[in-house]
């Protein structure tokens, strides 16, 4: 019987080529050394097992990963890219981000990062639109989009549903989107409702003479939910949302395949489950960078302020995966939501500069005096935002922007 144990997939003497895929993981050993741990993570997610194999030939041993780099609990490993399927995101995943997690020799095990090669970074599509598609669909140039959810997530009949989207868009909102679990229920089933809502939409486009967005929620079993996107397009829709952990990586791929001419808008729902521990699971500005890999054009990226859990520090990480150079890709247009409301808006603005969509479900749709004045105060606070004016000052002349400051403040 032939094999490599656990630590000699260590070689800090080596240096990852260019074709390789790294990581970096965080490990914490449990009963054994950091070295071993480490190994133990290489060996698992690529060639390796748990005992000696008379089926080890040398060839094979090409391909083992190796880990680079120990500081502290984390580690850096290199990956041959022989190891995966180009064009295969399953493929990939299955591989440093499957067994391992569940290995006994460790405690808690983190994917903090990853680094993937052209060679497997250009055999996906990509964004088709990214943020200077959206821009050009959307004829707005130089500030935020303001985007809506409409609310109550769940419940409302189709009629009602279009009629909150139509007074979000006339009010100020750029776009209004479905809530990550509205599908095709009973009380509001889905052709009808991505019917009736783009038909707002399009009213509200003629009289306020701006480009309006509805991206509905079109997550389902993969052949239905394109043939859903491609109601959508034949509506004469431009955005579709997906979310995209609960549909899967292959059928994210499989509809970005598809080539629709459809914005699409991503959905993290379900993410916290797997990035909310410090100490195991994957970080949010891995799956980032994937999902850009894959073909997003816009995804929420946190907000740092609001109800959810992100600091600035990771949130600011997410849109550099989103934006930062990556063999030609589109950059990912990142999108701010989750408890905000129009006083947050300076804020926003000051962490993502012009490139977000500011989105706010209850901070909308909560305004003492309606959804259409919530729209108008959100925009309100955002052209304040944007000509650098305190909010209480722009407020004096603007009612629905004073109403909403006296609410949330």
């Amino acid at each position: 019987m032939t094999g490599m144990k656990y630590e000699d997939y260590v070689d800090l003497k080596h240096r990852p080529g260019k074709d390789d895929l790294v990581c970096e993981f965080r490990v914490e050993p449990n009963g054994i050394g950091m070295k071993a741990a480490s190994g133990a993570v290489a060996a698992e997610s690529s060639i390796g097992t748990w005992t000696a194999l008379s089926t080890m030939y040398k060839y094979v041993e090409r391909l083992a990963a190796t880990v680079f780099e120990i500081n502290g609990n984390n580690v850096k490993i290199a990956y041959p890219v022989g190891l995966f399927e180009p064009g295969n995101m399953p493929n990939i995943l299955s591989s440093v981000a499957g067994n391992v997690f569940g290995l006994g020799e460790l405690r808690n095990l983190r994917l903090e990062d990853i680094w993937l090669p052209r060679k497997i970074v250009k055999s996906f599509k990509g964004p088709k639109y990214g943020i200077a598609g959206i821009r050009k669909i959307m004829k707005v140039r130089d500030r935020p989009l303001i985007g809506s959810i409409v609310k109550p997530k769940l419940g409302l009949k189709t009629k009602d549903h279009a009629k909150v989207a139509y007074e979000a868009w006339v009010g100020g909102c750029d776009a209004v989107k479905d809530d990550e679990n509205l599908s095709s229920q009973s009380f509001n089933r889905f052709q009808q409702r991505a019917t009736e809502t783009l038909r707002m939409c399009e009213k509200a486009e003629h009289e306020t003479g701006e480009r309006k967005a509805y991206m509905p929620n079109i997550t389902a079993e993969t052949s239905e939910m394109i043939r859903r996107a491609k109601l959508v397009e034949k509506l004469g829709g431009t955005h579709a949302m997906v979310d995209i952990f609960t549909v899967g990586w292959g059928a994210l791929q499989t509809l970005r395949n598809e080539n629709l001419d459809l914005v699409l808008h991503a959905h993290r729902a379900m993410h916290a489950a797997i990035t909310k521990n410090p100490r195991h699971g994957i970080s949010m500005k891995v799956f980032a960078k994937i999902l850009r890999i894959v073909g997003e054009d816009q995804s929420h990226s946190g907000t740092a302020v609001g109800k959810m859990f992100e600091t600035k520090e990771e949130v600011l990480e997410n849109v550099e995966a989103l934006k930062s150079k990556m063999y030609g890709l589109k950059q990912v247009m990142p999108v701010a939501s989750g408890g905000l409301h129009p006083a947050m808006i300076p804020q926003i603005v000051k962490l993502f500069g012009k490139d977000v969509v500011i989105q706010m479900g209850g901070g909308i749709h909560g305004h003492p005096t309606g959804t259409q004045a919530g729209a108008a105060a959100a925009r309100q606070a955002l052209d304040a935002a944007m000509k650098k004016i305190d909010l209480r000052d722009y407020a004096k002349h603007h009612r629905e922007l004073a109403t909403a400051l006296r609410k949330w403040h």
